[in-house]
C-alpha cells in the first residue's frame, strides 16, 4: 500500500494561490488532474487520516484531483480561508458551519468524518463530577466563545463557574487538583496519562448537545460551479477514511512525516478511541460520512435557542447527501 509521498510532502506546506478551476462548469478539466487545495481544522492528526492515506495510496491522483493540503491551528481559520477563495475545501465542526451562514458565509456540508462529538470536560481522577451542574465552585478552562459552552449555560445553571481562559496548555490544570479543564475523549486524556497523571472525563454529548465532528464542507458557489470535482474529491475523502479503518498504524507513520510534534503513540491513540465516531452511530449501516436532516436541524434549533442565530432557515440548506453513498 505504498506510494512515494515525496511530492505529496512538498505539498503540504504550499499556501500559494489555487490556479484556475475547470474547463466547463461541473466538470473535471480533461487537461489532467485538477488542482485542488484543502484546508484541515488542525495540524495534521489522526482525524485526518482518510486524507493522509488517500493521498498516500494515489486515490485523489486516481480521482483526477492533484491535492495540495494545508494544516490548521490556533490562528488558522478554515471557514475565512474556504470563504475568501484560497482554500477549495475546509474542515471544521458543525456549528461553526452553522454560525458562519448566520455571519452570510454560505457553505454546504458534504460529509460529516465524525457522526458526533468526542468534545469533554477533563478533570484529576476521583474529583466528583457526575453530571454538569457539578462544575459550579470550580475552575474551569474553556475557549472564549465555543458554543457548546453557551449551551450548556443556557441548560444548566453554571453561575457558580470560576471561567478561565483555555490556551491550549494543560500546566496550570495538572498544578490545581480541583479544575476542570476542555478536552477531547480521543487526544488529552492519553497525554497527561502518559505523564502518569489519571483523569476522568464528562463528555459534552451527554447535554443533547452532540453536532457532527470534521465536517468537510465547500462554498454553496463551488459547488454550483464544480459539482463533479466535489463528487470526486468526496469519493476520494471516504475511500481514504475506509483505507485508514485497517491500515490507521501505516498511515499514521505518514501523519509524522507532515506533523514531526505528534508521536505515532499519540496517533494510535486517537484512532482507536475515535473509531466508533468515525465509523459507528449511523455510520455503522449508512456509511462514512453520513449527515441526517434531523441531526442538522437540532443543531440549528439549539442555536436559535440560545441567540446564536439572527433568523431561522431550512435545514437542507447548509448540507447535502448528493455526493455520499446511498444508504
Amino acid at each position: 500500500m505504498k506510494r512515494s509521498l515525496i511530492a505529496v510532502t512538498g505539498l503540504m506546506i504550499a499556501t500559494g494561490v489555487i490556479l484556475a478551476g475547470c474547463g466547463e462548469e461541473g466538470s473535471v478539466n480533461e487537461a489532467g488532474p485538477e488542482e485542488v487545495k484543502l484546508v484541515l481544522n488542525w495540524f495534521p492528526k489522526a482525524q485526518h487520516g482518510g486524507v493522509y492515506a488517500g493521498l498516500e495510496e494515489g486515490l485523489f491522483e486516481d480521482h483526477q484531483i492533484n491535492l495540495t493540503v494545508e494544516p490548521g491551528g490556533p490562528q488558522v481559520s478554515p471557514i475565512q480561508i474556504v470563504a475568501a477563495g484560497d482554500a477549495d475545501f475546509g474542515l471544521a465542526h458543525a456549528d461553526q458551519l452553522v454560525i458562519a451562514r448566520n455571519q452570510g458565509i454560505e457553505l454546504v456540508a458534504v460529509a460529516a468524518t465524525m457522526q458526533g462529538s468526542p468534545q469533554a470536560f477533563m478533570f484529576h481522577e476521583g474529583v466528583e463530577i457526575n453530571q454538569f451542574e457539578d462544575l459550579n465552585g470550580r475552575e474551569v478552562f474553556i475557549q472564549p466563545g465555543i458554543t457548546y459552552w453557551d449551551f450548556l449555560k443556557n441548560e444548566y445553571d453554571l453561575s457558580g463557574v470560576n471561567e478561565l481562559a483555555y490556551n491550549g496548555q494543560n500546566v496550570t490544570f495538572i498544578e490545581k487538583q480541583e479544575s476542570v479543564t476542555q478536552a477531547f475523549v480521543t487526544s488529552e486524556p492519553f497525554f497527561l496519562e502518559r505523564e502518569g497523571i489519571p483523569t476522568e472525563t464528562l463528555l459534552v454529548s451527554e447535554s443533547g448537545y452532540d453536532p457532527y465532528n470534521v465536517v468537510l464542507f465547500v462554498t454553496k458557489e463551488y459547488l454550483e460551479e464544480h459539482s463533479t470535482i466535489v463528487e470526486q474529491f468526496v469519493d476520494s475523502y471516504l475511500e481514504g477514511w475506509e483505507l485508514y479503518k485497517e491500515n490507521y498504524e501505516e498511515i499514521n507513520e505518514v501523519i509524522t512525516e507532515v506533523n514531526p510534534n505528534i508521536a505515532v503513540e499519540e496517533l494510535n491513540y486517537e484512532a482507536e478511541t475515535q473509531y466508533e465516531y468515525i465509523y459507528g452511530f449511523d455510520a455503522a449501516s449508512l456509511g462514512t460520512g453520513h449527515m441526517t436532516s434531523d441531526k442538522w436541524g437540532t443543531l440549528k434549533n439549539q442555536l436559535l435557542e440560545i441567540n446564536l442565530l439572527d433568523e431561522d432557515f431550512e435545514t437542507e440548506e447548509i448540507f447535502t447527501t448528493e455526493f455520499l453513498p446511498e444508504s
